[in-house]
């Protein structure tokens, strides 16, 4: 609709200005020159090239018209899509300003409308230049985006997914060795994990559903639920979180909680019976303080960094934070990471 705008009013203006003796060769120029506009952002190369054969035949008639305006136009938009060919578009444009001035310019005063028509040609070249750059930038943006997102979404189902289902199967083996009452409460544990597994999952694929129910995202308050459920799955945990975590924003609190629950996950799926395991949470002004230990048998080599730990180093480092991942010389295993924001983090 608004492509069009710009050929009609350049048509009501021959309507309304020339003369009926001129009027019809000027209407056919000026349709000419302009109709193509309406087609330019699908097809801005044949339009450009419509446009300029109509102005040289409007030079070689030797009319002047304001539709002239639509090269300009039809230059901008070329400009805009196809960087490849820009540069001949402006020669055109450029020859076309030249050979004007040449024929219209009143007392051989030359230098002056050519410099005008110049200075309109780079506008629009830089206009044009100037869009297609924005909009590139813009694309680079969105699609960054939309992995970083990707990237998200994986952890929390990598956390999720992996951490629900190592506490199910330690409980239902533990069932299978238990006396029929601690088994039916270890089933029933079982339940109410893959009942918070399924909530947990809604709540993090709802970002891709905007009229899906929002649900609170898990924090430090959650530690202690989390903990308790870990105890149930065979691994005594041991919760401290010393300083008042209120002023924690949600998304370092979710940060903290899924580095714990990772963290226990693993010592839950790679060390015995008898393991223990001990989080300690320290919330300062501007930082939280993350230390998970275990007394698992020592670990004669680092393992693999999986998706797990991957996962643990890209969430701390959103927060300037660096994982400590490893054994310790007595035995067990500590991941150890501080987490900054507000002030501090440009500091």
């Amino acid at each position: 609709m608004q492509d069009s705008l710009l050929p009609a009013l350049l048509l009501l203006h021959v309507l309304i200005m020339w003369t009926p003796a001129e009027l019809p060769v000027a209407a056919v120029l000026t349709a000419a020159l302009a109709l193509p506009l309406a087609w330019r952002r699908r097809a801005p190369l044949p339009v450009f090239g419509a446009v300029a054969i109509a102005a040289a035949i409007q030079w070689l008639v030797g009319i002047q018209l304001p539709a002239d305006v639509a090269l300009l136009v039809a230059l901008y938009t070329v400009a805009a899509s196809a960087e490849r060919v820009t540069f001949v578009a402006v020669a055109v444009v450029e020859l076309g300003a030249v050979l004007a001035c040449l024929r219209w310019a009143t007392d051989g005063a030359f230098l002056t409308p050519f410099a005008a028509l110049t200075a309109m040609i780079v506008a629009a070249t830089a206009l044009g230049i100037n869009h297609r750059t924005t909009r590139a930038y813009q694309e680079v943006m969105r699609d960054q985006a939309v992995a970083e997102e990707r990237a998200r979404i994986t952890r929390e189902m990598h956390d999720i997914v992996t951490h629900n289902l190592s506490v199910m199967v330690a409980l239902a083996d533990a069932a299978g060795y238990a006396q029929p009452e601690k088994a039916t409460a270890a089933m029933r544990q079982v339940s109410e994990t893959g009942r918070q597994a399924l909530t947990d999952m809604r709540r993090s694929l709802g970002v891709l559903r905007p009229d899906a129910a929002r649900h609170p995202l898990p924090g430090i308050a959650q530690l202690d639920t989390l903990a308790t459920q870990m105890c149930a799955a065979g691994l005594p945990t041991e919760l401290e979180i010393d300083g008042d975590h209120a002023h924690v924003p949600a998304t370092a609190q979710l940060t903290v909680y899924r580095l714990v629950q990772e963290a226990l996950t693993n010592t839950l799926k790679h060390t015995p019976a008898g393991t223990r395991a001990k989080v300690r949470i320290e919330c300062a002004a501007e930082a939280v303080t993350v230390d998970v230990t275990d007394t698992g048998p020592p670990i004669p080599s680092a393992p693999h960094p999986g998706n797990g730990i991957t996962g643990m180093h890209e969430r701390s480092a959103a927060y300037g934070g660096t994982v400590q991942a490893g054994p310790l010389p007595d035995g067990g295993w500590r991941v150890h990471t501080r987490l900054v924001f507000g002030s501090a983090v440009s500091a």
